[in-house]
């Protein structure tokens, strides 16, 4: 009777162990430690860099299980920072992201998929109030304690988005239809 109760024991740890291994984080926004960039090309001579000062969101990673990662975010698309307030302010615009409309764009991970040292991040992105599938290219920056008692992870992910595609439909140009996402984010633990 005691093996057997020792066995459920111990078969109840290791699987309690086995799925502990997923984690959640919520993005590090009051430290500062995420960042969601873009630039696009100005006239094919150079690039126009920009960010997203103000948002929020969670992720599940879990190294062993990559299907089982998840990723949810949400912008404030007013926050649009381009160093430039002109040109902030016609970005907000009806012509661009039409900010008073569609003050939040959302990002909601389908699927990630591991390939290499890479993830594939599929989800679908709301954007001046069309929603279409998107993937980034992730990579795991590094995990473990920090000084205060928590646990982080931090990636960097790229992808593409077509203006076209999000109802954005001011021509800039041949060399300007698409925008490149460069995205840092580090996540706290949640316990």
């Amino acid at each position: 009777m005691k093996k057997s109760l020792l066995g459920i024991t111990l078969g109840a740890l290791l699987l309690t162990t086995g799925s502990a291994v997923a984690a959640d984080y919520k993005i590090d926004k009051e430290g500062q430690h995420a960042f969601i960039n873009f630039r696009i090309q100005h006239l094919g001579y150079s690039w126009l860099y920009g960010t997203f000062k103000d948002f929020d969101g969670t992720f599940t990673f879990d190294e062993k299980d990559p299907s089982a990662d998840k990723v949810d975010v949400t912008i404030n698309t007013a926050s649009l920072d381009t160093n430039h307030a002109e040109r902030d302010k016609h970005l907000r615009g009806a012509e661009f992201l039409n900010t008073g409309k569609y003050p939040q764009a959302t990002f909601k991970s389908t699927a990630v998929k591991k390939e290499g040292d890479e993830l594939n991040i599929t989800g679908d992105l709301t954007l001046n109030g069309v929603t279409k599938p998107v993937t980034l290219e992730a990579k795991l920056i590094g995990q473990g304690n920090d000084p205060w008692g928590g646990v982080r992870a931090g990636f960097e992910a790229e992808g593409k988005i077509s203006l076209k595609d999000f109802n954005i439909t001011k021509d800039l140009g041949p060399a300007s239809q698409e925008v490149d996402l460069i995205i840092s984010v580090e996540g706290v633990q949640q316990k």
